[in-house]
Protein backbone atom coordinates (compact mmCIF):
# COMPACT_ATOMS: atom_id res chain seq x y z
CA UNK A 1 0.00 0.00 0.00
CA UNK A 2 1.28 3.47 -0.88
CA UNK A 3 2.30 5.65 2.06
CA UNK A 4 -0.01 8.37 0.70
CA UNK A 5 -3.08 6.11 1.08
CA UNK A 6 -2.36 4.80 4.59
CA UNK A 7 -4.43 5.92 7.62
CA UNK A 8 -2.67 8.76 9.47
CA UNK A 9 -5.03 9.46 12.38
CA UNK A 10 -4.10 8.72 15.98
CA UNK A 11 -7.49 7.02 16.37
CA UNK A 12 -6.53 4.31 13.86
CA UNK A 13 -5.90 1.16 15.96
CA UNK A 14 -2.61 0.26 14.26
CA UNK A 15 -1.28 3.81 14.53
CA UNK A 16 -2.31 4.03 18.18
CA UNK A 17 -0.54 0.73 18.84
CA UNK A 18 2.66 2.05 17.25
CA UNK A 19 2.50 5.45 18.95
CA UNK A 20 1.98 3.90 22.39
CA UNK A 21 5.53 2.56 22.03
CA UNK A 22 7.22 4.99 19.66
CA UNK A 23 6.43 8.18 21.58
CA UNK A 24 8.59 7.51 24.63
CA UNK A 25 9.21 3.81 25.25
CA UNK A 26 12.49 3.42 23.30
CA UNK A 27 14.95 4.64 25.90
CA UNK A 28 18.63 5.20 25.12
CA UNK A 29 20.41 4.76 21.80
CA UNK A 30 18.64 2.38 19.45
CA UNK A 31 20.77 0.80 16.69
CA UNK A 32 17.58 -0.33 14.91
CA UNK A 33 14.59 1.61 16.32
CA UNK A 34 12.04 0.54 13.66
CA UNK A 35 12.73 -3.12 14.42
CA UNK A 36 12.39 -2.41 18.17
CA UNK A 37 8.99 -0.80 17.68
CA UNK A 38 7.91 -3.73 15.50
CA UNK A 39 8.96 -6.24 18.14
CA UNK A 40 7.21 -4.39 20.98
CA UNK A 41 3.98 -3.92 19.00
CA UNK A 42 4.07 -7.37 17.38
CA UNK A 43 3.64 -5.77 13.97
CA UNK A 44 5.62 -6.35 10.75
CA UNK A 45 8.61 -4.04 10.33
CA UNK A 46 7.25 -2.84 6.99
CA UNK A 47 3.97 -1.80 8.62
CA UNK A 48 5.73 0.22 11.34
CA UNK A 49 8.03 1.84 8.81
CA UNK A 50 5.19 2.77 6.43
CA UNK A 51 2.84 4.05 9.14
CA UNK A 52 5.47 6.26 10.79
CA UNK A 53 6.47 7.69 7.41
CA UNK A 54 2.81 8.33 6.52
CA UNK A 55 2.03 10.03 9.84
CA UNK A 56 5.16 12.17 9.51
CA UNK A 57 4.21 13.20 5.96
CA UNK A 58 0.68 14.07 7.11
CA UNK A 59 1.90 16.14 10.07
CA UNK A 60 0.34 13.84 12.67
CA UNK A 61 3.91 13.20 13.81
CA UNK A 62 5.81 16.49 13.82
CA UNK A 63 9.29 15.02 14.10
CA UNK A 64 11.17 11.74 14.46
CA UNK A 65 14.52 11.91 16.15
CA UNK A 66 17.01 10.49 18.60
CA UNK A 67 16.69 12.80 21.59
CA UNK A 68 19.53 13.82 23.86
CA UNK A 69 19.74 14.47 27.58
CA UNK A 70 20.38 18.12 26.84
CA UNK A 71 20.58 18.93 30.56
CA UNK A 72 23.85 16.95 30.56
CA UNK A 73 25.23 18.63 27.44
CA UNK A 74 24.53 22.34 27.96
CA UNK A 75 23.52 24.64 30.78
CA UNK A 76 19.75 24.80 30.73
CA UNK A 77 16.82 26.35 32.50
CA UNK A 78 13.13 27.00 32.41
CA UNK A 79 12.82 30.73 31.86
CA UNK A 80 9.82 32.90 32.72
CA UNK A 81 9.57 36.33 31.12
CA UNK A 82 7.75 39.52 32.05
CA UNK A 83 6.70 41.16 28.81
CA UNK A 84 4.39 44.15 28.34
CA UNK A 85 1.04 42.85 27.08
CA UNK A 86 1.30 44.78 23.82
CA UNK A 87 4.65 43.08 23.06
CA UNK A 88 3.72 39.56 24.20
CA UNK A 89 2.88 38.11 20.78
CA UNK A 90 5.85 39.69 19.00
CA UNK A 91 8.19 38.49 21.78
CA UNK A 92 6.77 34.99 21.35
CA UNK A 93 7.38 35.17 17.59
CA UNK A 94 10.97 36.40 18.01
CA UNK A 95 11.88 33.68 20.52
CA UNK A 96 10.46 30.94 18.30
CA UNK A 97 11.72 32.18 14.97
CA UNK A 98 15.11 33.66 15.83
CA UNK A 99 16.55 31.91 18.90
CA UNK A 100 17.56 28.29 18.19
CA UNK A 101 18.55 27.90 21.85
CA UNK A 102 15.01 28.50 23.11
CA UNK A 103 13.05 25.26 22.72
CA UNK A 104 9.50 25.27 24.06
CA UNK A 105 7.94 28.73 23.75
CA UNK A 106 4.60 29.01 25.57
CA UNK A 107 2.26 31.78 26.66
CA UNK A 108 0.79 30.79 30.02
CA UNK A 109 -2.00 32.07 32.24
CA UNK A 110 -3.47 31.30 35.66
CA UNK A 111 -7.09 30.93 36.79
CA UNK A 112 -6.44 33.39 39.61
CA UNK A 113 -3.79 35.94 40.46
CA UNK A 114 -0.62 34.38 41.87
CA UNK A 115 2.82 35.85 42.67
CA UNK A 116 4.02 34.76 39.22
CA UNK A 117 0.97 35.63 37.10
CA UNK A 118 2.78 38.59 35.54
CA UNK A 119 5.23 36.16 33.92
CA UNK A 120 3.22 35.22 30.82
CA UNK A 121 5.93 34.03 28.42
CA UNK A 122 7.77 30.81 29.25
CA UNK A 123 10.64 29.19 27.39
CA UNK A 124 13.12 26.38 27.84
CA UNK A 125 16.69 27.50 27.27
CA UNK A 126 19.93 25.64 26.56
CA UNK A 127 23.23 27.51 26.31
CA UNK A 128 26.41 25.52 25.54
CA UNK A 129 29.08 25.29 28.21
CA UNK A 130 31.45 28.28 28.39
CA UNK A 131 28.63 30.68 27.50
CA UNK A 132 26.33 32.51 29.91
CA UNK A 133 22.59 31.97 30.26
CA UNK A 134 22.29 35.34 32.02
CA UNK A 135 24.02 37.15 29.17
CA UNK A 136 21.89 35.28 26.64
CA UNK A 137 18.70 36.35 28.41
CA UNK A 138 19.83 39.97 28.61
CA UNK A 139 20.33 39.89 24.84
CA UNK A 140 16.84 38.42 24.39
CA UNK A 141 15.41 41.22 26.53
CA UNK A 142 16.88 43.76 24.11
CA UNK A 143 15.46 41.88 21.12
CA UNK A 144 11.95 41.32 22.50
CA UNK A 145 11.17 44.17 24.87
CA UNK A 146 10.89 41.87 27.90
CA UNK A 147 11.34 43.75 31.18
CA UNK A 148 12.43 40.88 33.45
CA UNK A 149 13.25 37.19 33.42
CA UNK A 150 13.59 34.41 35.94
CA UNK A 151 15.95 31.51 35.21
CA UNK A 152 15.07 28.23 36.92
CA UNK A 153 17.69 25.54 36.19
CA UNK A 154 16.73 21.95 36.96
CA UNK A 155 18.59 20.61 39.98
CA UNK A 156 17.18 17.10 39.53
CA UNK A 157 14.80 15.38 37.11
CA UNK A 158 12.12 12.91 38.23
CA UNK A 159 10.15 12.33 35.01
CA UNK A 160 10.97 12.99 31.37
CA UNK A 161 8.77 11.50 28.67
CA UNK A 162 5.89 12.20 26.33
CA UNK A 163 3.50 9.32 25.56
CA UNK A 164 0.37 11.42 24.92
CA UNK A 165 -1.51 8.55 23.25
CA UNK A 166 -0.62 6.18 26.08
CA UNK A 167 -1.68 8.74 28.71
CA UNK A 168 -5.11 9.57 27.27
CA UNK A 169 -6.94 7.02 29.40
CA UNK A 170 -4.97 7.36 32.62
CA UNK A 171 -7.09 7.68 35.77
CA UNK A 172 -6.34 10.47 38.28
CA UNK A 173 -3.99 9.16 40.95
CA UNK A 174 -2.57 6.37 38.77
CA UNK A 175 1.09 5.98 39.68
CA UNK A 176 4.00 3.61 39.57
CA UNK A 177 4.43 1.05 42.30
CA UNK A 178 7.87 2.51 42.96
CA UNK A 179 9.15 6.07 43.51
CA UNK A 180 10.49 7.82 40.42
CA UNK A 181 14.17 7.57 39.53
CA UNK A 182 16.32 10.63 40.22
CA UNK A 183 18.30 11.94 37.23
CA UNK A 184 21.29 14.24 37.68
CA UNK A 185 21.95 17.29 35.52
CA UNK A 186 25.76 17.24 35.63
CA UNK A 187 27.42 18.38 32.40
CA UNK A 188 29.41 15.79 30.43
CA UNK A 189 32.50 16.88 28.51
CA UNK A 190 32.61 15.67 24.91
CA UNK A 191 35.43 15.28 22.41
CA UNK A 192 35.37 16.66 18.87
CA UNK A 193 34.52 13.17 17.57
CA UNK A 194 31.68 12.89 20.07
CA UNK A 195 30.20 16.17 18.81
CA UNK A 196 30.75 15.09 15.21
CA UNK A 197 28.61 11.99 15.77
CA UNK A 198 26.14 13.70 18.08
CA UNK A 199 25.24 16.45 15.61
CA UNK A 200 24.43 13.88 12.90
CA UNK A 201 22.69 11.62 15.41
CA UNK A 202 20.23 14.23 16.68
CA UNK A 203 18.95 15.68 13.40
CA UNK A 204 15.27 15.07 12.63
CA UNK A 205 14.54 12.22 10.23
CA UNK A 206 12.84 13.04 6.95
CA UNK A 207 9.96 11.05 5.48
CA UNK A 208 12.33 9.73 2.81
CA UNK A 209 14.83 8.51 5.42
CA UNK A 210 12.11 6.60 7.27
CA UNK A 211 10.72 5.11 4.04
CA UNK A 212 14.17 3.96 2.90
CA UNK A 213 15.46 2.78 6.28
CA UNK A 214 17.20 -0.56 6.02
CA UNK A 215 18.88 -2.90 8.47
CA UNK A 216 21.73 -0.34 8.55
CA UNK A 217 19.42 2.33 9.97
CA UNK A 218 22.21 4.79 10.83
CA UNK A 219 24.33 4.31 7.70
CA UNK A 220 23.29 7.64 6.20
CA UNK A 221 24.02 9.51 9.43
CA UNK A 222 27.44 7.86 9.74
CA UNK A 223 28.25 9.10 6.22
CA UNK A 224 27.00 12.55 7.21
CA UNK A 225 29.32 12.54 10.23
CA UNK A 226 32.21 11.39 8.03
CA UNK A 227 32.97 8.24 10.02
CA UNK A 228 32.58 4.49 9.28
CA UNK A 229 29.27 3.00 10.42
CA UNK A 230 30.86 0.78 13.06
CA UNK A 231 32.72 3.73 14.56
CA UNK A 232 29.51 5.80 14.51
CA UNK A 233 27.66 3.07 16.41
CA UNK A 234 30.55 2.67 18.85
CA UNK A 235 30.58 6.39 19.67
CA UNK A 236 26.78 6.44 19.97
CA UNK A 237 26.87 3.53 22.44
CA UNK A 238 29.59 5.33 24.41
CA UNK A 239 27.44 8.47 24.56
CA UNK A 240 24.57 6.32 25.75
CA UNK A 241 26.72 4.86 28.54
CA UNK A 242 27.64 8.42 29.58
CA UNK A 243 23.90 9.14 29.87
CA UNK A 244 23.72 11.91 27.29
CA UNK A 245 21.29 10.01 25.02
CA UNK A 246 17.59 10.32 25.76
CA UNK A 247 15.23 8.20 23.66
CA UNK A 248 14.30 7.53 20.06
CA UNK A 249 10.93 9.19 19.68
CA UNK A 250 8.12 10.04 17.30
CA UNK A 251 6.81 13.39 18.53
CA UNK A 252 3.14 14.04 17.89
CA UNK A 253 1.81 17.43 16.90
CA UNK A 254 0.05 17.63 20.26
CA UNK A 255 -0.69 21.35 20.49
CA UNK A 256 -2.35 22.20 17.18
CA UNK A 257 -5.38 20.58 15.57
CA UNK A 258 -4.33 17.92 13.07
CA UNK A 259 -5.43 17.85 9.43
CA UNK A 260 -7.78 15.01 10.45
CA UNK A 261 -9.53 17.35 12.89
CA UNK A 262 -8.10 15.43 15.85
CA UNK A 263 -6.42 17.17 18.77
CA UNK A 264 -3.95 15.08 20.74
CA UNK A 265 -4.14 17.34 23.79
CA UNK A 266 -5.98 20.56 24.62
CA UNK A 267 -4.55 21.44 28.02
CA UNK A 268 -0.89 21.85 28.94
CA UNK A 269 -0.61 22.35 32.70
CA UNK A 270 2.53 23.41 34.56
CA UNK A 271 2.07 22.40 38.20
CA UNK A 272 3.93 24.18 41.03
CA UNK A 273 4.43 23.08 44.64
CA UNK A 274 6.37 24.76 47.46
CA UNK A 275 7.85 21.90 49.47
CA UNK A 276 9.68 22.53 52.80
CA UNK A 277 13.44 22.90 52.24
CA UNK A 278 15.33 19.62 52.57
CA UNK A 279 12.43 17.51 51.31
CA UNK A 280 12.69 18.33 47.61
CA UNK A 281 14.11 14.96 46.51
CA UNK A 282 11.66 12.93 48.57
CA UNK A 283 8.70 14.93 47.25
CA UNK A 284 9.98 14.95 43.68
CA UNK A 285 10.11 11.18 43.41
CA UNK A 286 6.50 11.03 44.61
CA UNK A 287 5.32 13.53 42.00
CA UNK A 288 7.39 11.84 39.26
CA UNK A 289 5.82 8.42 39.87
CA UNK A 290 2.40 9.66 38.71
CA UNK A 291 1.75 8.37 35.21
CA UNK A 292 0.16 11.61 33.97
CA UNK A 293 3.40 13.57 34.46
CA UNK A 294 5.42 14.01 31.27
CA UNK A 295 8.01 16.11 33.13
CA UNK A 296 8.82 16.55 36.81
CA UNK A 297 11.81 18.35 38.29
CA UNK A 298 13.28 20.29 41.17
CA UNK A 299 13.57 23.95 40.18
CA UNK A 300 13.78 26.95 42.49
CA UNK A 301 11.11 29.54 41.69
CA UNK A 302 12.29 32.06 44.28
CA UNK A 303 10.13 34.83 45.74
CA UNK A 304 8.80 35.69 42.27
CA UNK A 305 6.88 32.38 42.40
CA UNK A 306 6.25 32.10 46.13
CA UNK A 307 9.32 29.89 46.59
CA UNK A 308 8.00 26.87 44.67
CA UNK A 309 10.61 24.17 44.16
CA UNK A 310 8.86 21.13 42.65
CA UNK A 311 7.38 21.57 39.18
CA UNK A 312 5.89 19.28 36.58
CA UNK A 313 3.98 19.22 33.30
CA UNK A 314 0.90 17.22 32.40
CA UNK A 315 -1.27 17.19 29.26
CA UNK A 316 -4.88 16.27 28.66
CA UNK A 317 -8.01 16.94 26.64
CA UNK A 318 -10.37 17.93 29.48
CA UNK A 319 -9.71 20.69 32.01
CA UNK A 320 -11.77 19.13 34.80
CA UNK A 321 -9.87 15.90 34.29
CA UNK A 322 -6.57 17.79 34.55
CA UNK A 323 -7.73 19.39 37.80
CA UNK A 324 -8.65 15.93 39.09
CA UNK A 325 -5.13 14.70 38.31
CA UNK A 326 -3.67 17.68 40.17
CA UNK A 327 -5.94 17.07 43.19
CA UNK A 328 -4.93 13.41 43.28
CA UNK A 329 -1.23 14.32 43.32
CA UNK A 330 -1.87 16.94 46.04
CA UNK A 331 -3.64 14.34 48.15
CA UNK A 332 -0.86 11.80 47.64
CA UNK A 333 1.78 14.35 48.68
CA UNK A 334 -0.14 15.18 51.87
CA UNK A 335 -0.65 11.50 52.69
CA UNK A 336 3.08 10.95 52.15
CA UNK A 337 3.83 13.66 54.72
CA UNK A 338 4.61 16.62 52.47
CA UNK A 339 2.64 19.62 53.69
CA UNK A 340 3.36 21.95 50.80
CA UNK A 341 2.84 25.59 51.68
CA UNK A 342 1.71 26.76 48.24
CA UNK A 343 0.65 25.37 44.89
CA UNK A 344 -0.40 26.79 41.52
CA UNK A 345 -1.24 25.84 37.96
CA UNK A 346 0.00 27.73 34.90
CA UNK A 347 -2.06 26.81 31.85
CA UNK A 348 -0.44 26.76 28.42
CA UNK A 349 -1.98 28.76 25.58
CA UNK A 350 -0.20 29.62 22.37
CA UNK A 351 2.72 27.23 22.03
CA UNK A 352 5.52 26.27 19.67
CA UNK A 353 8.06 23.53 20.23
CA UNK A 354 11.42 22.86 18.64
CA UNK A 355 14.58 21.08 19.82
CA UNK A 356 17.02 23.44 21.53
CA UNK A 357 20.35 23.76 19.73
CA UNK A 358 23.27 22.79 21.97
CA UNK A 359 26.30 22.97 19.69
CA UNK A 360 29.04 25.40 20.80
CA UNK A 361 29.90 26.00 17.12
CA UNK A 362 26.30 26.93 16.35
CA UNK A 363 26.23 29.27 19.34
CA UNK A 364 29.34 31.17 18.21
CA UNK A 365 27.84 31.58 14.75
CA UNK A 366 24.52 32.80 16.16
CA UNK A 367 26.18 35.37 18.41
CA UNK A 368 28.13 36.76 15.46
CA UNK A 369 24.89 37.06 13.46
CA UNK A 370 23.14 38.87 16.30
Amino acid sequence: MSTATLPTTIADPTNARILAISEDKLQGFQPDPIRQIAQQTNLPIETVQQRIAAMLAAGTIRRVRQTLMATNLAAGALCAWRVPEEKLQSAFDWMFQNDPFSGHVVIRSTDKQTPGSVYRLWTTLKVPAAFSMEAHCRLLMQKTGATAFKLMPAKKLFALGVGHVRRRGIEPGSRSEFPAEIHDTNLVELSDLDWQVLIALKRDFTVEEIEKATDSFWAGRAAEAGVPLEQFLEVARSLNQRKVIGRFSTFLEHVKTLASGEQVTKYNALFHWAIPAGKELAAGIEVGRHHIMTHAYWREGGPEFNNVNIMGVAHGTDKDRMLAHKSAIDQHLREAGFDFTYTAIFWGGRSEIKPSEISPVAYRQWIQQQ
